[in-house]
């Protein structure tokens, strides 16, 4: 428990696992400037060690044509980064730092009056005025609230490694559809680059099985080379992808954020983003409202469901329609899609709109 500008808040899930350090974890975000922002106003950012954490200064799409290619640079547009990789290891590492949590097993949530009461298998019942689910895609906090929630799998597995590359990815990411699958290569410090392949399902199985150095050759040549041989530097995992949605964001004195509310596909590395821009839109309807109003208040919870209804639902039409677009082997899709890129490339109003979308 501790206290926070009036408040008391209880964190309740296990703290994260110390890790060892040698290599990086290949599990990795791409976190927006705003979001980096946020996590700098809360001191969580300083706590990031400087040499884990890489920029990307500039983004490569390619089509499943070769020729069509979009290309996005922080320098043309103004700014010093389009984003940060960090480990997520590391970010829970940070995010912990200075907190303890109760390590407990939540057994049942009844919400109504003044307070929502979790009780627990293995410790006292705790009454609080407002419960914000933050507790992922199987979110026990959204269940409990009975808030419905539409799901539905990919029919895809994203796998994950790391590599040594022997051309400098000179802080570039790299991204290649490839009609159904997508491949993208993010730049980690040093000579080292973080690879997520979202591919079908059996496919997913076959890659992450393969030794070491049969891995690297299959992914330096659906990378067309373009960062050299690659060598592995971790052994690959993989994690199942799907979509959710929940009808609700807000319960009676509930609040979801991030994979609670809302899963997307990793292609466009939104999903901690959009997470993040939850907490950041319910910390400030909290932080203005009146003084002495009740943060579960009915009303007030509205207005963070209100503020994050239209960036949460844009955000999952164009992840779900670029999938749906990349995903047909129809030969007409395919032109369209590949001169979309080139058409958007040649457009430099419309590529710094979309760079300021996506920093934010």
């Amino acid at each position: 428990m501790r206290a926070l500008k009036g408040h008391s808040i209880a964190f309740i899930a296990p703290p994260a696992q110390a890790a060892a350090r040698a290599g990086f974890d290949p599990r990795v975000y791409a976190l927006s400037p705003g979001n980096v922002e946020f996590l700098r106003t809360l001191g969580v950012w300083q706590s990031m060690p400087a040499e884990r954490l890489a920029r990307v200064e500039a983004m490569h799409i390619f089509g499943d044509d070769k020729r069509a290619v979009l290309e996005f640079d922080a320098y043309e547009a103004g700014v010093r980064e389009l984003a940060w990789i960090v480990e997520d290891s590391e970010l829970q590492r940070a995010l912990w730092s200075g907190l303890s949590g109760m390590a407990l097993c939540c057994e049942s949530l009844e919400a109504g009056g003044a307070h929502t009461v979790i009780s627990f298998t293995d410790g006292a019942p705790l009454a609080a005025r407002l419960v914000v689910g933050a507790d992922g895609a199987h979110s026990f906090v959204r269940r409990a609230a009975g808030i419905a929630a539409k799901e539905r799998g990919f029919g895809q597995t994203a796998v994950v490694a790391n590599f040594h590359c022997t051309r400098a990815h000179r802080n570039i990411a790299y991204q290649w559809f490839q009609g159904g699958p997508v491949l993208a290569l993010l730049p980690l410090p040093g000579e080292q680059v973080s690879m997520v392949w979202s591919l079908p399902q059996e496919e997913a199985q076959r890659i992450a099985a393969l030794p070491a150095a049969a891995l690297a050759a299959e992914v330096t040549s659906a990378a067309h080379g373009i960062l050299g041989r690659l060598e592995i530097a971790s052994a690959a995992r993989s994690f199942p992808l799907q979509r959710l949605s929940a009808q609700r964001l807000i319960g009676p004195r509930i609040a979801l954020v991030g994979d609670a509310a809302h899963v997307v596909h990793p292609l466009a590395g939104q999903g901690l983003n959009l997470g993040l821009q939850d907490a950041r839109a319910l910390a400030g309807v909290i932080a203005g409202r009146a003084p002495g109003r009740d943060p579960g208040d009915e009303r007030l919870l509205r207005r963070y469901e209100r503020a994050r209804a239209e960036p949460i639902l844009a955000m999952d039409a164009v992840i779900s329609g670029l999938f749906s677009l990349y995903g047909t082997g129809n030969p007409v899709a395919g032109r369209v899609r590949n001169a979309g890129l080139n058409l958007t490339d040649r457009l430099p109003v419309l590529k710094n709109i979309l760079i300021r979308q996506a920093m934010s």
